[in-house]
């Protein structure tokens, strides 16, 4: 599949059909009634594909085309530059910045910003809290923020200045799931535990004491390591894997984005859990979810921020 992006990047009707085969593979469809019978409209003149690549069912008579019912619906864009689009944002482990999909697309920022925020909504997991991490489930918490804009602001470490509070719970070697936080009170934590873990599972964290008590709640118990006595590693007992996943999450923060306001973070949240948990996956294969991921989720102008 890899060997398909570069002319899809180069070429419209690449891209579309590229965009149709991840979306219907061998079998399209209606994706109004769901019906197989189905064709491609073509130029009564030129037997070529219709100018704007559309599709006819002949069950419901409607017409539409692969934009129809994904996140790229309505979009003005050429396909050409959500298939690079989708391209960098999976295979870049730090992330792409919106400017760079600019100068490489030769499209406004505001379209590149376009680009980047519908496929991070895409990328979000569609039901999280079905799916519930299991086994040995590390979890942590972080602030991700720059540097004061104004001296004699300089508060470091738990509620410094401009910082948000993130919880991140991963599996030992497995899934990931992060989220930001109001703060990191006892309350707040442990609730998010419950809402994401399985309670037949083994949790691990630091020595924070927003921590006690949660091990009543889970089969396997509470373990920690003493952080305040710089204790990190007890048998298969930290939270290194946790703080791995920040530490990539801070670094494409700082080097790629350099800032990211509070009302988009947990997009970019969004982005780095699909990054890790496709971490296994080679570049093709990667992209194909992520294509497939966007089927059925729009993100409209008046949607609110936090979805």
């Amino acid at each position: 599949m890899v060997e398909e992006i570069p002319l899809a990047c180069s070429n419209e009707l690449a891209a579309v059909e590229f965009f149709e085969r991840r979306r219907w593979g061998n079998n399209p469809h209606c994706v109004h009634c769901g019906s197989v019978d189905v064709h491609k409209m073509v130029d009564s003149k030129t037997g070529q594909r219709n100018k704007r690549y559309l599709w006819r069912c002949h069950d419901c008579k409607a017409q539409y085309t692969v934009r129809i019912g994904a996140v790229y619906e309505e979009s003005r864009l050429p396909m050409r530059h959500w298939a690079y689009a989708f391209w960098r944002a999976s295979t870049s482990k730090k992330g792409v910045a919106a400017l760079e999909i600019q100068r490489h697309c030769q499209i406004s920022y505001k379209s590149a910003l376009f680009l980047m925020n519908r496929i991070r909504f895409a990328m979000a997991p569609d039901n999280p809290i079905a799916d519930k991490l299991t086994g040995t489930v590390e979890c942590d918490e972080t602030y991700v923020g720059g540097k004061p804009r104004y001296k004699g602001f300089s508060k470091r470490g738990r509620g410094a200045a401009n910082k948000v509070p993130v919880f991140a719970a991963v599996e030992r070697h497995g899934r990931i799931r992060r989220q930001v936080v109001a703060d990191v009170c006892g309350k707040t934590l442990k609730g998010a535990i419950r809402e994401m873990v399985d309670n037949q599972s083994r949790i691990l964290t630091d020595d924070l004491r927003s921590y006690i008590g949660i091990g009543a709640d889970f089969a396997g118990g509470h373990h920690t390591v003493a952080h305040s006595t710089h204790e990190y590693v007890r048998g298969d007992i930290h939270t290194n894997t946790a703080e791995s996943s920040f530490a990539l999450l801070k670094r494409g923060i700082t080097g790629i984005y350099h800032s990211v306001s509070k009302e988009y973070l947990h997009r970019y949240l969004w982005q780095f859990d699909f990054l890790w948990n496709g971490r296994k996956l080679n570049d093709g294969e990667r992209i194909a979810v992520a294509i497939k991921l966007a089927e059925g989720k729009r993100l409209m102008y008046k949607q609110p921020l936090a979805n």
